[in-house]
């Protein structure tokens, strides 16, 4: 979908956005029907009187016996998150200098979840350019980190329902994706094959290689 000429040099243009929370009856019970649906729905971080959304346009499904998936070996309390049910936030800190968002799925007491990897800037991008430390539109949460660091996403949030009124939560649509592409995960060594990666096609947004993102 081609973007209105003035929408990435002007995003200060932008209005605030009718945003409603999503219910937890509207998400799939599905880890991967989740993982498509969650394209074109927005992410929403209200934080000293702030509010920050982004439109979610890349994630990641991560299943039940699933080598890459962090309950693959069950419940922990660095876990505990993926196996509160459907519509929670499962934060983890990586590589000593990221925190991820993924959002829980299927029935409570199973570990499986959705990761957001990429999101679209609509609201607070003067507060994210301050927290990113640049003010590159598309650089500000185009990866999973990125995504978190633009949001101020860490530790404290995770567990936080995400379809209740707080901090961080899941709304709905402000624009549908026109298509949605999919491929492998990306920076995984063991079940890499999987295609599990669901991502807007045409959006600058997104992460992953030109090669990754043509399918």
């Amino acid at each position: 979908m081609a973007l209105r000429d003035d929408y990435l040099e002007n995003p200060a243009k932008r209005v605030k956005l009718r945003i409603r929370r999503l219910l937890r009856r509207e998400l799939p019970l599905s880890t991967i029907y989740l993982a498509r649906f969650l394209i074109g729905k927005t992410i929403v971080r209200e934080i000293s009187g702030a509010r920050l959304a982004g439109r979610i346009v890349e994630t990641e499904a991560y299943l039940t016996g699933d080598a890459a998936c962090h309950a693959f070996r069950g419940q922990t309390p660095r876990n505990k998150s993926l196996f509160l049910g459907p519509g929670h936030a499962y934060v983890y800190f990586i590589y000593g200098s990221s925190f991820m968002l993924n959002v829980s799925s299927v029935k409570a007491g199973v570990g499986e979840g959705v990761l957001l990897r990429a999101a679209e800037p609509l609201e607070g991008i003067d507060v994210m350019q301050r927290y990113r430390g640049t003010d590159r539109l598309v650089d500000l949460a185009r990866g999973p980190g990125r995504l978190a660091e633009a949001f101020d996403i860490d530790r404290s949030l995770d567990g936080v329902d995400l379809c209740s009124r707080g901090p961080l939560w899941l709304g709905t649509s402000v624009r549908e994706p026109a298509r949605i592409g999919e491929s492998v995960r990306i920076g995984i060594n063991v079940d890499a094959d999987r295609v599990l990666r669901f991502y807007e096609r045409g959006s600058p947004f997104i992460s992953g290689t030109r090669k990754l993102n043509v399918s």
